[in-house]
């Protein structure tokens, strides 16, 4: 899907080499070339992408989504090309919801208060959240009004959940860029004016001095390489409570792009074996983004591959 992504990879000078496990995936057809993998858990998976990466001689891997994100950090060795994600175990962590939240606190990072099930105190302000401690996409996450509502919902979901309180602030996200030692290179925070299934369509990017530095001090905590989306809410009394982390380009991507963050500039730098210098802060404030979709259509050329169907010109 991450269209967007790779379109802009290529404006900024990188021949691109696009790979999924499905012909269907739009972005294949943005690509100067792509390839046909199989699924992140089957063994041939790491194989496919090492191959890739030779036939094509790739000096960098981003992994656009959380999905393979695990396997890709665990097996980068092998790989043959530097990979756009931190260190295994902070992947692991980014991954694990509760242990994010552990991890925040033991950076002093503000995040809202959460319990796993069968840690849960006997006194309980509502509502609560029942969230999945692992996936992605807002998915099993559920609004518990009183106690025997909750005990029904954790008797229910189908996946590993935790208890979080429910934060009452506006909501924000900041992508952020780091370089391979963890710096923080650029900090952008945008407004969440309206998200679906956990991604935002519609937000401004704002020239807050707090976020800013939060994004920053959350990236390099951890820490971060390449890029980060910092997700958190800005309590009633000005506190922050960060709630999630993820360690790739941002749902709202093409949002900071505009901004004049370069984040693909950056990740070419690096793979260039530059060490571009942070420049947090340095975007246009006021940028506001919307979302829409938009199609390729795809024609069997005979022999079961698919490309873009050429629209026939209408004369006359």
């Amino acid at each position: 899907m991450r269209v967007d992504i790779v379109t802009a990879f290529r404006r900024a000078g990188a021949a691109t080499i696009a790979a999924d496990a499905s012909p269907l995936a739009p972005a294949l057809y943005h690509a100067d070339a792509y390839a046909i993998v199989p699924l992140q858990d089957d063994p041939g998976y790491v194989p496919a992408l090492r191959d890739l990466v030779a036939a094509h001689g790739v000096d960098l891997i981003v992994p656009v989504t959380d999905i393979d994100q695990q396997v890709v950090s665990e097996q980068r060795r092998v790989l043959g090309a530097p990979v756009l994600l931190p260190e295994h175990e902070v992947v692991l962590t980014t991954s694990d919801k509760y242990r994010s939240h552990l991890t925040f606190e033991a950076l002093g990072v503000g995040s809202p208060p959460t319990w796993l099930p069968e840690a849960l105190p006997d006194e309980l302000e509502f509502p609560v959240l029942v969230k999945a401690r692992f996936g992605f996409g807002s998915q099993h996450i559920y609004r518990a009004l009183d106690r025997p509502q909750l005990d029904r919902m954790l008797g229910r979901t189908p996946v590993a959940s935790m208890v979080q309180a429910v934060c009452r602030g506006e909501e924000f996200s900041i992508d952020v860029f780091c370089d391979w030692d963890g710096r923080c290179v650029n900090s952008v925070p945008r407004t969440m004016i309206e998200s679906k299934g956990g991604e935002s369509i519609k937000g401004m990017t704002v020239d807050d001095p707090a976020l800013i530095d939060l994004g920053k001090r959350v990236a390099e905590g951890l820490p971060l390489r390449g890029p980060g989306t910092i997700q958190c809410f800005r309590e009633p009394g000005g506190a922050h409570s960060v709630t999630d982390v993820n360690p790739r380009f941002g749902g709202a991507f093409p949002l900071p792009l505009a901004a004049g963050a370069r984040y693909p500039e950056l990740a070419l730098a690096l793979a260039n074996g530059e060490r571009p210098e942070p420049r947090v802060g340095e975007f246009r404030p006021g940028v506001v983004m919307t979302r829409f979709l938009s199609d390729v259509c795809l024609v069997d050329v005979g022999d079961g591959t698919l490309e873009p169907l050429v629209p026939e010109r209408i004369d006359g």
